[in-house]
């Protein structure tokens, strides 16, 4: 197992083989995220080798992330909250439309921007600790880091909706069955459960993720007739890529691996 930690401000960066484990370290804030947590981020990603195939993201200390640090916001005006908005937004479409599948590990907190945060990513782990809500209404600002568009896609704009007047909060068991998150593992256990996962997206051929990542999101947004065709276009060429024609192989010759029930 390889392990090479870098530091960027307040990210963190370690290796396990083919898998970059980002995490956020600013537990004091209960990870808030700020102006130079957003771009530490973006830095993070941008730093990652050729040689890494997944990622995933977590938070240091008692929860994962407990959203946008308000004391930022104070005094801003209409056009730097605008850009301040954009800026979230940049960063995240960067993670979800790059070119490596992200595994979110999420325990405690997962409010406002850190369920942004959590939303961009494409498969996401909760342990029995982990909380999820949209308190914007009660602090009188909106969502700005993509959440009016991710949100609803995973729990449904009226699930949005009744969170973000009422202030509800869904506790990780009756979370994870709505879509807040696809994985519900015991306390403790989120990071160990994303990085098995994110090992085993690690070996799929490269050109398979990446066509989940950049096609299906797209596919499903865009009329029937349009998406059949993009479908065909893809398939077509990541079928033809040399990995994938070595693994059909590899399985019509009986080395392959068949698919069993767990």
């Amino acid at each position: 197992m390889n392990r090479s930690p870098e530091t960027m401000s307040e990210i963190s960066t370690t290796h396990e083989g083919a898998v970059a484990h980002i995490r956020i370290e600013r537990p004091h804030k209960r990870n808030a995220i700020s102006d130079s947590v957003i771009l530490a981020i973006e830095a993070a990603f941008a730093a990652l080798p050729e040689s890494c195939r997944a990622v995933v993201i977590s938070g240091q200390g008692d929860h994962f992330c407990a959203g946008l640090d308000l004391s930022e916001i104070k005094g801003r005006t209409s056009v730097e909250g605008l850009h301040h908005s954009r800026q979230w937004h940049r960063v995240f479409d960067q993670m979800e439309k790059g070119t490596r599948p992200i595994v979110a590990a999420i325990h405690g907190a997962c409010v406002g921007g850190g369920m942004e945060l959590a939303a961009t990513c494409h498969i996401r782990v909760a342990d029995e600790t982990a909380f999820f809500a949209f308190p914007e209404g009660a602090r009188g600002i909106f969502v700005g880091g993509g959440g009016s568009v991710r949100a609803p896609k995973l729990i449904g704009t009226h699930r949005m909706l009744d969170m973000m007047l009422t202030g509800r909060v869904y506790k990780a068991a009756e979370a994870v069955p709505v879509g807040f998150a696809q994985y519900l593992v015991p306390a403790g256990g989120a990071v160990a459960k994303a990085m098995e996962l994110a090992q085993r997206i690690a070996t799929n051929a490269p050109m398979t993720n990446y066509a989940l990542i950049q096609a299906l999101p797209r596919i499903t947004e865009i009329p029937a007739d349009h998406g059949l065709l993009m479908e065909s276009l893809m398939a077509s060429v990541v079928e033809t890529a040399p990995e994938a024609q070595a693994r059909v192989q590899e399985f019509l010759d009986g080395r392959g691996p068949k698919v069993k029930a767990s």
